[in-house]
């Protein structure tokens, strides 16, 4: 089945701002306590905490400043059960402080820790490789047909008490896949490829499917941006074609810091979002997580897919560049930076000018030395302003539209 052919397009109030049609897979809601991921929701961004989850304080501190940063989940690893236990302090605390974003609790290893997350959190994530199989220990494992169907139905009798508890108590899950680890059962019938990630993935998804549990997002990670891309849209082959609509989490895991991971980020995440996947990302940087949110908002931004701040279409400059460029956009980026989701191009000259910023909600144009044009969208309507009251009649005009 050809990925495309799932993919619809909706046009959310943010693309009715910016202008952009946003195309989507489509994806059934699933709500995560006051915010719903998938269907017509905008796309979610999350962060994770790097504090101990036994340190109350630490981590109410950063749930607090990741919210307040935009993000609009949050997740804390609960190793054990006394941090599971420990997560509804936190909730708690968090709530007092008059916050009220999901919480989500990651989970590996252990199913029971699961369970008691599940009591106090909005949300929990298990790692299909470490659920119930052993731990990884780079084994090559033989099946019988027989024996690999008991596997199967291990995993079965150990995962719907923890799905019941969840039903019973409004709770949504992730299933979330990780590259790096993948049972040695997965691996000894797969191998290291795409295939077997996805297999991980769906094995968990069926038993949820014949349960009617639906409230779940689904994830595949991987540090290698290739591997992460072709698997997820090997997955999203493999659920449409046994009608499954659950929303996906995108994430290059491990992605690293700096210039470095938020360019790895974006090639992984942005190849996905471009094809109309995804539903809620994680910029995963080594860095404090509340400065995640921006780049991920920014990414958003440039796949058009939620327009949250003002952006700037402006040419890089060369030899026809009939005014200061870098002072120009500063001073229009200093009085329009407050308009959120307006898309203003500043071009250095006709040539390239009015096609190249085809896109923009507004233009400034050079038009001869000492001289610019204003357009909307790809009309011009004033030709030939001196410079020094170019950006001022810019400000004039977007005013006069309403659009401030």
């Amino acid at each position: 089945m050809n990925t495309s052919s799932q993919i619809h397009s909706t046009l959310s109030t943010e693309g009715e701002r910016g202008g952009g049609l946003h195309l989507r897979r489509h994806t059934h809601e699933v709500r995560v306590g006051n915010i719903g991921i998938g269907g017509s929701n905008p796309i979610r961004v999350q962060s994770m905490c790097t504090t101990s989850t036994m340190n109350t304080e630490g981590c109410v501190k950063q749930i607090l400043a990741i919210a307040a940063a935009g993000g609009e989940l949050v997740r804390l690893t609960t190793q054990g059960v006394r941090e599971a236990e420990n997560m509804r302090v936190i909730r708690d605390r968090v709530r007092a402080a008059g916050c009220d974003v999901p919480l989500v609790a990651d989970v590996h290893f252990n199913p029971k820790v699961a369970e008691v997350a599940a009591l106090y959190c909005e949300k929990v994530r298990i790692n299909p490789g470490n659920y119930v199989d052993a731990a990884r220990q780079f084994k090559h494992l033989e099946y019988t047909d027989e024996e690999y169907a008991a596997e199967l139905r291990k995993i079965e009798d150990r995962f719907v008490p923890f799905l019941n508890i969840c039903r019973e108590h409004g709770t949504a899950i992730r299933i979330g896949v990780n590259h790096g680890s993948l049972s040695d059962r997965i691996m000894s019938r797969y191998g290291d490829t795409p295939e077997g990630i996805v297999e991980s993935c769906m094995e968990f998804l069926r038993i949820c499917m014949k349960e009617q549990f639906m409230d779940v997002v689904v994830s595949i990670k991987a540090s290698n941006t290739v591997v992460m891309v072709q698997s997820v849209r090997l997955l999203v082959k493999a659920m449409d074609a046994e009608g499954m609509t659950f929303p996906l989490h995108l994430g290059v895991t491990e992605a690293g810091e700096g210039e470095d991971g938020r360019i790895k980020s974006a090639v992984g995440i942005g190849s996905l979002l471009i094809d109309g996947i995804g539903d809620t990302i994680r910029v995963s940087l080594s860095e404090a997580p509340e400065a995640e949110i921006p780049v991920a908002y920014t990414l958003l931004q440039a796949a058009r897919q939620r327009m949250t701040k003002t952006e700037y279409i402006s040419c890089p400059g060369c030899g026809r560049t009939l005014y200061d460029l870098p002072e120009t956009i500063a001073r229009i980026k200093a009085a329009t930076s407050h308009l959120k989701g307006l898309k203003i191009g500043i071009m250095g000259c006709i040539v390239n000018g009015p096609g190249e910023m085809a896109d923009a909600d507004y233009g400034y144009v050079g038009a001869a030395r000492g001289k610019v044009s204003l357009y909307r969208g790809k009309e011009c309507v004033e030709k030939n302003i001196p410079q020094e009251e170019a950006v001022e009649r810019l400000l004039a005009l977007i005013h006069a539209d309403g659009r401030c």
